[in-house]
């Protein structure tokens, strides 16, 4: 295997916090992330990385699957990486992209094991999320949490809800800021995320993921506060008829107590009474 440091050499790069690079150099934590895609059912040939950085990772990819699809947005590590891996990538087993992974267009793949930038892991994250892909996922540990978080926990939220919403999701390590160069200044901790439908049915995904959004900018008020006042964030006509519609022991609640198939109802509920029909 690549010794993490040494690509850093080779590269002649140092991480930039300001640029959201911390480049991950232990090598039991390198080691240790393809092992978790064990756990996942089914065939995984091609891997997605996201930010592979000096390849670190990606190394280990490439002994753990048939072949690997990384995007890097730094022009100067993907000229490093496709120099440095030019052996692999003439086998056709790697495939490096060059651009933002906000922007550019996802290839397929069988799961994603990635380090991500933590500055636009969400944005990242549930554009996969909804790929019905297993993930390996590094974030900041208090995003992890919020990812896992049960309803009635002062983690749990709108990012709770979205998660679950597409996937099981469980932290599978902590990460500690020494396993980085430079080192953040908090704990990182690895997510696995298994694929699932959910135990609900929605009829307007869009809606349903925007009503959540909506009800926890207001999450210190009752469910009936938050229907009213965001129905410019959620797109409804009619809250009034929402609340006058519900049960008053969920209007009662406070939505970082509403489990996702409540949140699932609501939104059933305020798609058929509270928007009007064009």
């Amino acid at each position: 295997m690549r010794d993490p440091d040494a690509l850093l050499s080779r590269a002649g790069v140092r991480g930039n916090p300001d640029r959201d690079q911390h480049f991950l150099i232990d090598d039991r934590v390198l080691d240790r992330l393809p092992t978790y895609l064990e756990a996942v059912e089914g065939d995984v040939e091609r891997v997605l990385e996201i930010g592979p950085g000096t390849g670190g990772l990606t190394d280990r990819l490439l002994s753990a699957a048939s072949s690997v699809v990384a995007i890097e947005r730094d022009p100067l590590l993907v000229e490093f990486l496709r120099e440095e891996f030019a052996d692999e990538i003439d086998a056709g087993r790697l495939d490096v992209r060059s651009g933002d992974a906000l922007e550019v267009d996802i290839p397929d793949f069988d799961a994603s094991v990635s380090n991500l930038p933590y500055g636009v892991s969400s944005e990242i994250t549930f554009r996969l999320l909804p790929r019905k892909r297993p993930l390996v996922l590094m974030f900041q540990r208090e995003f992890a949490e919020r990812m896992v978080a049960e309803p009635g926990t002062s983690e749990y939220g709108r990012l709770s809800v979205s998660t679950q919403h597409y996937a099981e999701p469980e932290i599978v390590e902590v990460v500690p800021p020494t396993a980085f160069a430079p080192p953040p200044a908090v704990e990182s901790a690895v997510v696995r995320t298994r694929p699932r439908e959910p135990p609900y049915h929605v009829d307007d995904e869009a809606f349903f993921l925007r009503f959540v959004k909506a009800l926890f900018t207001q999450r210190r008020k009752t469910v009936r506060n938050g229907i009213r006042n965001t129905a410019h964030i959620s797109g409804l006509d009619d809250p009034d008829a929402v609340v006058d519609a519900v049960d008053d022991r969920i209007l009662s609640k406070r939505p970082d107590s509403v489990t996702p198939e409540t949140f699932a109802e609501l939104a059933s509920v305020a798609t058929t009474v509270g928007i009007t029909a064009e």
